[in-house]
């Protein structure tokens, strides 16, 4: 049974920060509208293929190679569009989300596939970066989201055990690994819709990331 957190960790790209922006850069530099959500599905694939078969690359590596090898943008405009991760803007509910839980005294961090580079310029752009007690990132150990490997790290930098971290994220598969590794989990359904039924079901949900968090405080500790 999933209990009341002493941490909370949030997922970063499309949970925090939506890619819609980044549409405008791809439509500026040649290419249609709709490449976004392939190049993001394609920039999913790669990684996780990579990590299922042993391998590496961080999160900008991969997402340039995706994006070359769907369009036949040149490479600074593929330089700019990925460039653009590092300037999206945050969920209107993120400011209000992160401080209910540090006012709630569980600690907050954010565990990402992204580089801890970005995700701080993302944080402090949107003024959160104080509410943030670690940014954890896929490039500390080298295994991407869904690995196992990189939930246990988040718990053991925390120095607690996973079943008292919570994850929140706006990705089915993101929370699936998160419960396979012990961590109770809180899905954000605005932009999936509906729950993928071929993954363990998450503990909390909730439209928006404020109704997430009480949700997840409101467990038996």
């Amino acid at each position: 049974m999933a209990r009341r957190p002493l941490v909370i960790a949030f997922d970063v790209i499309e949970t925090l920060f939506p890619l819609e922006p980044l549409r405008a850069r791809i439509l500026a530099a040649g290419a249609p509208g709709h490449v976004l959500e392939l190049w993001f599905t394609r920039l999913l694939r790669d990684a996780f293929a990579l990590t299922a078969a042993g391998g590496y690359r961080p999160f900008g590596e991969i997402a340039a190679g995706a994006l070359e090898s769907i369009t036949s943008l040149s490479e600074d405009a593929v330089r700019g569009i990925v460039a653009g991760f590092a300037e999206l803007d945050p969920h209107p509910d993120v400011a209000p989300a992160l401080r209910r839980v540090r006012e709630a005294g569980v600690s907050v961090i954010t565990l990402t596939n992204g580089s801890a580079h970005t995700t701080r310029t993302l944080l402090r752009r949107a003024g959160v970066l104080d509410d943030v007690q670690q940014v954890l990132t896929v490039d500390d150990i080298q295994r991407w989201k869904p690995a196992p490997e990189i939930y246990q790290y988040a718990a053991h930098a925390c120095q607690v055990e996973p079943g008292q971290v919570a994850l929140v994220a706006a990705h089915g598969w993101d929370l699936h690994g998160a419960h396979q590794a012990g961590l109770v989990t809180g899905w954000v359904s605005r932009l999936e819709g509906r729950f993928p039924p071929v993954f363990a079901p998450p503990d909390v949900t909730g439209d928006g990331l404020v109704e997430v968090v009480e949700a997840l405080l409101a467990l038996t500790e």
